[in-house]
């Protein structure tokens, strides 16, 4: 089901006109196909685990860097404080549950 994955409709009706398979399997069963198909952002988890993994490298780089910094005396830069700033917060963003609808 992994060879479904679209973006827009009109790609999911340009798939179903290429992939017979596919329109059968929207018709047995509609509901769960399209439930089924869906960006590879929101199915794939090795995308999400290099996303977070490279956030992760990014803070404790600059906090690694900030601290030697110190240490040496020497003045943090403005952009290694923005760079691991903004990897925590993508890192908060992406791991902090989303407001379930229900």
């Amino acid at each position: 089901m992994s060879s479904y994955q679209v973006k827009s409709v009109s790609e999911l009706a340009e798939r179903v006109s290429q992939n017979p398979q596919l329109a059968e399997d929207i018709k047995r069963d509609p509901v769960d196909t399209i439930r089924k198909i869906g960006s590879p952002l929101k199915t794939d988890r090795l995308i999400y685990r290099i996303v977070v993994s490279a956030l992760g490298l990014t803070m404790l780089t600059t906090v690694i860097g900030a601290t030697w910094l110190a240490v040496e005396d020497k003045p943090i830069p403005d952009i290694l404080v923005g760079l691991g700033t903004g990897a925590l917060g993508s890192l908060a963003g992406l791991l902090a549950p989303s407001p379930s609808k229900e």
